[in-house]
């Protein structure tokens, strides 16, 4: 069990591509909804804007889920723990519930960043530790290389992208996935079948979708600044899809459909 799927932080409200003032009304809309769990990270220059809105919510500290993570850039031994501390610093808080590794490294192994990740947690700067956009051979190789367990992969995953070894290797690891870009950012709505699998239960296609991954086993994270859509978003607890309809909705995987490749992110690995 990961700590994601502890009460509602199954559904977690990511921040990117959000700024300021946007990102601090989205936010506020979201506490409002039920949203206890908010990712953050380095790259998205947004951690003190979250920082700032926290103490707003009107929601205690402890019932709050926050996720950052460290940048590829921040990785070395030389700025690792400061990149860390300035993002505590930047969140007002003493210690963040989750501190990720944003990307694997690409041109190296992966002890030397996990040991940093570690020890991070021992410093108290982190609750748990995970990682980010990790192959299946990186997680057997990370499983094996700490003594504190590793909450989370956090990977792009959505109906039109097949996962299948990402999944299995999280079987065999026990390192749980969590999904972003989980509507492919939009592409989903391409397709037909989510709504009218939708209409069965009362709900939109891109209900239909969220509940599919929460189905798979990962906890989902969701971006909007629309209160409609972050309400949506959040309201997928009370359906449960068909073995049926799961099948058919599989069946898009096949599509291949990729966002995080490396002529978008230079720091993306060869992906299984």
């Amino acid at each position: 069990m990961t700590i994601y799927f502890d009460g509602v932080y199954q559904r977690s409200f990511g921040t990117y591509p959000l700024q300021g003032g946007d990102m601090k009304a989205a936010v506020r809309k979201a506490a409002e909804v039920g949203y206890r769990a908010f990712d953050t990270a380095q790259w998205y220059g947004n951690e003190a804007a979250l920082g700032e809105v926290l103490p707003e919510l009107g929601v205690a500290g402890d019932e709050l889920l926050i996720t950052t993570k460290v940048h590829p850039d921040n990785m070395g031994e030389d700025r690792f723990m400061s990149s860390v501390e300035q993002s505590l610093r930047d969140l007002n808080l003493d210690s963040v519930d989750v501190l990720l590794l944003h990307w694997p490294p690409n041109d190296g192994p992966v002890e030397p960043s996990l040991t940093l990740l570690q020890e991070a947690h021992y410093r108290g700067y982190a609750k748990n530790i995970g990682i980010s956009n990790y192959t299946s051979k990186m997680m057997r190789e990370a499983v094996g290389l700490l003594d504190v367990p590793l909450v989370t992969n956090q990977v792009e995953f959505h109906p039109l992208l097949n996962q299948d070894k990402l999944l299995n290797a999280s079987a065999k690891t026990g390192i749980p996935l969590s999904s972003y870009c989980p509507l492919a950012r939009g592409e989903i709505f391409r397709f037909p079948l989510f709504d009218e699998i939708g209409e069965a239960h009362g709900k939109s296609g891109a209900q239909v979708a969220l509940r599919w991954i929460l189905q798979k086993g990962l906890s989902v994270n969701t971006t909007s600044t629309r209160r409609a859509n972050i309400e949506a978003n959040f309201n997928i607890m009370d359906f449960t899809l068909s073995l049926a309809d799961t099948a058919r909705i599989d069946a898009l995987t096949v599509a291949g459909y990729r966002i995080s490749n490396a002529d978008v992110v230079p720091y993306a690995p060869t992906w299984d």
